[in-house]
């Protein structure tokens, strides 16, 4: 057998202010050899799908593995570029038997609503009909009638925060060499759930339907199931979410499992978790009774391709005069380089924040003690590791800021405790982060409350101003099955 594999990932905030062009892939992850160095996110994949070849004896060639931090759309040429550079490595590594990607599964570029369907239709034409060819995507995903016809086995991780990639990969390169060896037929099915909403695994009710969907699998014939929850700032014909279901060779058990699960799904809407505003959930904050309350600004989060500087929340902590306040991580590259030049210990005057547009609201100014700085700091997410670039501690009056000269969400305390900021003796901790902070955080915080706040992606699903699909949804529509009926 022969693998090839690759990776081009990123997620598209179509009304993000920020193009995704060179810059973005090339400071995060851009290398041929990401499956034997370093330990990023979009490597994980393919590290698992070469230790599996090689075990078998397989022979495996290695293409691109490029992630860029999410942002505005990818500059065309900077899309055609890399993946018709995956491509060429693909023709020339022919005759393979098995192509298994790393994709986000939301990424669009100038001229291109669907990159992952775009590169696997290609892929499809290179290697032919009979070839396998798997895909493992983020749930936050536009599942596209191209990206299903272009694949054999398509594999969403099943968990919000994403701590299941490793296992996910596994569970693909099972199915794609069982289905090249003969042993399966993958046939896949989707079904549209009409709805558009955050799925957050660790909660009732979604603890218990990803359990039932992980339940379903490995018995009557049915291979894999994922929830698809869709990426609701991305402008794309088919965001929302969508159930897949792949079974051995039955097309109708598979279009019937998907629908039976959106179905449930649908009737779980209304116990889906809804977040408090920034003045109510700082309310509840300063009432708690026992620290640290750890709070999420859903709408600054980097990972959904915000610029990870808005100032609502620190305005607000600012107003009502609150100490023992952390807030991390703000993305200022310039400011930062301005607190490693005047060094640990100096008093300054800065303007924090309100850098990049209206989404990120006004710039705050207040007067600093530099606290601590961490040159080449990460982060860890599940068991990878993320850049944060240089990294600032900035001390106001009690109210703590963490810097970074990368712009990426907040994964992990360590953001802070390696600055020297020990985050057990603050009252509030605020994370830029939507979930993915949740799985490091929790064990530390007596609460964690998200915050519907202002920004690039508030969690309201009613006002975000598609261009290219309709307003048919929930909570957009009361009930658009009704609607479709009607039509």
């Amino acid at each position: 057998m022969k693998l090839f594999m690759a990776s081009l990932a990123t997620e598209t905030n179509s009304f993000s202010p920020i193009p995704t062009g060179w810059t973005g892939f090339k400071e995060n992850l851009h290398s041929k050899n990401a499956s034997t160095e370093g330990g990023q996110v979009y490597a994980t994949a393919l590290k698992v799908f070469r230790n599996r070849a090689e075990a078998l004896g397989w022979d495996v060639v290695e293409g691109l593995a490029t992630y860029a931090q999410p942002a505005g759309p990818t500059i065309r040429s900077v899309y055609e570029t890399m993946r018709d550079d995956i491509l060429a490595d693909l023709k020339a590594a022919m005759p393979v038997d098995i192509v298994l990607l790393s994709m986000h599964g939301a990424m669009i570029a100038e001229g291109y609503d669907d990159c992952e369907g775009d590169l696997m239709a290609r892929a499809r034409t290179i290697v032919g009909p009979d070839a396998v060819i798997g895909l493992e995507i983020d749930p936050h995903c536009h599942l596209t009638p191209l990206m299903l016809d272009s694949a054999t086995a398509i594999i969403c991780y099943k968990e919000y925060p994403h701590i299941d990639i490793a296992e996910r990969a596994e569970e693909l390169f099972t199915l794609c060499a069982d289905a090249a060896t003969g042993k399966t037929k993958p046939v896949m099915r989707d079904y549209d759930c009409k709805m558009m909403a955050m799925y957050h695994t660790p909660f009732e009710p979604i603890r218990g339907f990803v359990d039932g969907m992980t339940a379903m699998e490995g018995k009557d014939g049915i291979l894999s199931v994922s929830l698809a929850h869709g990426f609701p700032w991305g402008d794309s014909p088919v965001v929302g979410t969508r159930t897949l279901v792949i079974t051995d060779g039955d097309p109708d058990l598979a279009a019937a499992r998907a629908e039976e699960l959106g179905k449930t799904l649908w009737n779980l809407r209304g116990q889906l978790r809804t977040f408090p505003g920034m003045a109510e959930g700082l309310d509840r904050a300063v009432a708690a009774n026992a620290y640290p309350v750890v709070l999420a600004d859903f709408a600054d989060n980097a990972g959904g391709g915000a610029p990870s500087d808005s100032t609502f929340v620190l305005q607000e902590v600012l107003k009502r005069g609150l100490k023992d306040v952390a807030l991390l991580t703000f993305w200022d590259p310039v400011l930062v380089s301005m607190c490693i030049d005047a060094g640990v210990g100096a008093v300054m005057p800065v303007r924090v924040g309100g850098k990049v547009g209206p989404m990120s609201g006004d710039p705050v100014d207040l007067t600093v003690n530099v606290r601590g700085i961490n040159r080449d700091a990460i982060q860890y997410f599940g068991k990878s590791e993320a850049s944060l670039g240089d990294t600032v501690w900035l001390e106001a009056d009690g109210v703590h800021l963490i810097l970074s000269s990368k712009r990426t969400q907040t994964f992990s305390p360590n953001v802070a405790e390696d600055l020297g900021l020990d985050l057990s003796k603050m009252k509030i901790v605020v994370v830029k982060s939507s979930q993915h902070f949740y799985d490091r955080f929790a064990p530390i915080a007596s609460e964690v409350i998200h915050l519907a706040t202002p920004g690039a992606i508030p969690p309201d699903y009613t006002i975000i101003p598609y261009t290219k699909r309709d307003m048919n949804f929930w909570p957009k529509t009361e009930n658009p099955f009704a609607e479709s009926a009607d039509a």
